[in-house]
């Protein structure tokens, strides 16, 4: 799949990579991805995002994930959905945070004993990566470049494509700026 990929998108995968050993996480996740599509520039993703989520507004988007982080990677659907179960994820978090200090639900992002060198992608990552392929299929495109990536992970729900929706960079608005761009 990987020899189908532009030379952008070949640059995300290899930045989300080096986006997780300098944040010291032990896999790639999907906000890597996002976080080495908003290092890019010159590339289609680059021009869309630009668009869609200008400079100004990316401490927010980047506040978003962080808060999403807190909340061990709960989405705000899942947070709502245990409200109504009756459990206050807010509550929870903060107990937590009170006994074990800010970010304790963040995970273990640091690997403390990688030894291979290469950091396996998550699933969910893996599934951005499949995902792209079929949305270029769909788009009857050739390659899959980076905008195909944008593309799938405004399409595969969770804690990334909710913060880039709200954020104004949906499917829809992706697709059309992309389109637009092509004409």
């Amino acid at each position: 799949m990987f020899e189908r990929f532009t030379k952008a998108a070949r640059a995300v995968v290899k930045g989300a990579a080096e986006r997780a050993e300098r944040d010291g996480a032990a896999v790639v996740t999907e906000e890597h991805l996002l976080l080495a599509l908003l290092d890019g520039e010159g590339t289609r993703a680059a021009a869309v995002l630009g668009m869609l989520c200008p400079p100004d507004r990316r401490d927010s988007l980047l506040a978003a994930l962080a808060d999403a982080r807190r909340r061990a990677g709960l989405s705000r659907a899942d947070a709502e959905a245990l409200a109504d179960l009756g459990i206050d994820v807010g509550a929870i978090v903060a107990r937590v945070e009170e006994t074990h200090g800010a970010g304790a639900l963040a995970g273990d992002r640091r690997d403390s004993g990688w030894w291979s060198g290469r950091r396996s992608f998550t699933k969910e990552a893996r599934t951005v990566l499949e995902k792209s392929l079929r949305v270029a299929l769909a788009r009857k495109d050739r390659e899959i470049g980076d905008e195909h990536l944008l593309l799938a992970l405004t399409t595969t729900g969770g804690v990334v494509a909710e913060a880039l929706a709200d954020h104004g960079v949906t499917y829809a608005a992706v697709d059309d700026a992309v389109s637009a761009r092509s004409a």
